[in-house]
């Protein structure tokens, strides 16, 4: 037998680190290469009682099929103090809980934005001892059905997007867009910034609410779905949805607001990433459908506070399960690098938890030019999401892969079983407070905190079996 092998040709197969290939690919030897990895290091027994949880399969299927068939709408445009309640000195923020002190720069130098912004300070540093001293309360976006992008911090004066959902009826909420560069939600707070939160909330959210008040809501579902045939990820591009928006809404500011209708319609149209907030409001509405669903496994949300990634899952309610955010590895802007860069922020990755963003860079190759990689490595971390996930969207559909739906609802027992991360997308905030955007790429979520939910997941698969049976 041995003869007879050393005889022909050898089939070669390799199997875990790319070297091995790229070995065999420098001596011009065929190989064929499988994808494989070990599963997440999860205490033992704990995948098993998951997978064998009898609630698991009917509960999960009921989570991605209210996720996918959530109907969300742009419905209309409030004050954060009035649409969430928010009294004067409550500041939300993105990510799970976090306090002052673990705060990372970009979200310190959001905070004291807020602070300017709101009168509750006069210079940088007077906000800085009262948010050290504890006087403003800091409560996550999550916590009242909202999302905000980057820091995610929001204040009562702030204007917010509120969009609903059509078939299950929930609402949920996102911030006004400022556009790129030296923005809030980066952790800028210059002179500049504060002139355009400004104007943002004294013209630019007023005619909004005008605007859907004439026209009605619309229709997100569908203009997202049209933005994905037409080169769009939802998450870091987002040129084609801004179009289609400004399409829609163009008639109707110039009817509701004359006066301001132009300067309106001009800072939207310099700003390609304007829907980007009713993207993640709609995903975090449809997202919020899918949750307290005993037995799921799936998750409803994944959220960084710039210091701690986080995710909750359906069947355990509001409990955040956290890992260190990682850093982001992609281009950056200028003479910025790595060096400058803060750890992972932002509730913007709702948008993968509902199937978009990393999640759908199939259908935007372009994407590549912004994140980094190329466009085989675009079709692939879509293709790779398929395989911890529950389900396939029926509207959002990829052109390059056959209208095939995008992969949705991440499921933490695939995860572990495959020790496959969900692809994240995301812009670089730089780590320095005030210094704004320096970069996007890719990022690989903490496993801890999908081996941490797994390890819940089992004790609650254990309890509810003995509910069931006392006699256990």
């Amino acid at each position: 037998m041995t003869l007879s092998m050393l005889a022909g040709e050898p089939s070669v197969i390799t199997v875990g680190a790319g070297l091995l290939g790229e070995a065999l690919d420098a001596q011009a030897v065929a190989h064929v290469a499988v994808d494989w990895r070990p599963p997440l290091p999860v205490e033992p027994g704990a995948l098993a009682r998951v997978l064998a949880d009898p609630r698991r399969a009917a509960a999960n299927g009921v989570a991605a099929g209210r996720m996918v068939s959530a109907r969300p709408v742009l419905a209309g445009v409030r004050r954060a103090g009035e649409a969430l309640g928010l009294p004067r000195g409550v500041f939300l923020h993105a990510g799970p809980p976090i306090e002052w002190e673990r705060a990372s720069g970009p979200m310190r130098g959001a905070l004291v934005g807020a602070m300017l912004l709101e009168g509750l300070a006069t210079e940088p540093h007077e906000a800085e001892r009262a948010l050290a001293s504890g006087a403003v309360t800091l409560e996550p976006c999550h916590h009242h059905a909202a999302v905000g992008p980057m820091a995610g911090v929001v204040s009562p004066s702030m204007w917010m997007l509120e969009v609903r959902d059509a078939e299950h009826g929930g609402t949920a909420y996102c911030s006004l867009n400022e556009g790129l560069g030296k923005v809030l939600r980066y952790g800028a707070y210059g002179p500049e910034v504060l002139t355009r939160l400004r104007w943002m909330g004294e013209v630019l959210g007023p005619v909004l609410a005008a605007t859907l008040a004439a026209s009605g809501p619309l229709d997100l579902r569908a203009l997202t779905a049209q933005a994905l045939q037409m080169g769009d990820e939802l998450h870091n591009r987002n040129r084609a949805a801004t179009s289609l928006m400004v399409r829609e809404l163009a008639p109707a500011i110039v009817t509701a607001a004359p006066e301001h209708a132009a300067d309106v319609l001009r800072f939207i149209n310099g700003n390609d990433h304007f829907y980007l907030n009713a993207g993640m409001a709609a995903c975090k509405v449809s997202a919020d459908a899918a949750r307290n669903i005993p037995g799921s496994t799936m998750v409803v949300a994944m959220a960084r506070n710039g210091t701690d990634f986080g995710v909750q899952v359906s069947g355990l309610g509001d409990r955040w399960f956290t890992g260190p955010a990682g850093l982001p590895d992609g281009l950056y802007l200028g003479a910025y690098g790595p060096r400058d860069a803060n750890p992972d922020i932002g509730d913007s990755t709702i948008t993968e938890t509902a199937g978009l963003g990393g999640f759908a860079m199939a259908a935007a190759p372009a994407i590549v030019r912004f994140v980094g990689g190329d466009v085989p490595d675009a079709m692939a971390a879509t293709r790779s999401m398929y395989e911890i996930t529950l389900a396939e969207h029926p509207a959002y559909q990829i052109p390059a892969l056959g209208f095939r739906g995008t992969p949705a609802g991440i499921d933490v027992a695939l995860v572990a079983r495959t020790g496959l991360l969900p692809v994240v997308n995301t812009g670089i905030a730089g780590r320095v407070a005030g210094v704004g955007q320096v970069g996007a790429g890719l990022v690989s979520p903490p496993a801890s905190a999908f081996t941490s939910a797994l390890a819940a997941l089992a004790e609650a698969a254990g309890e509810a079996g003995q509910a069931k049976d006392p006699n256990m």
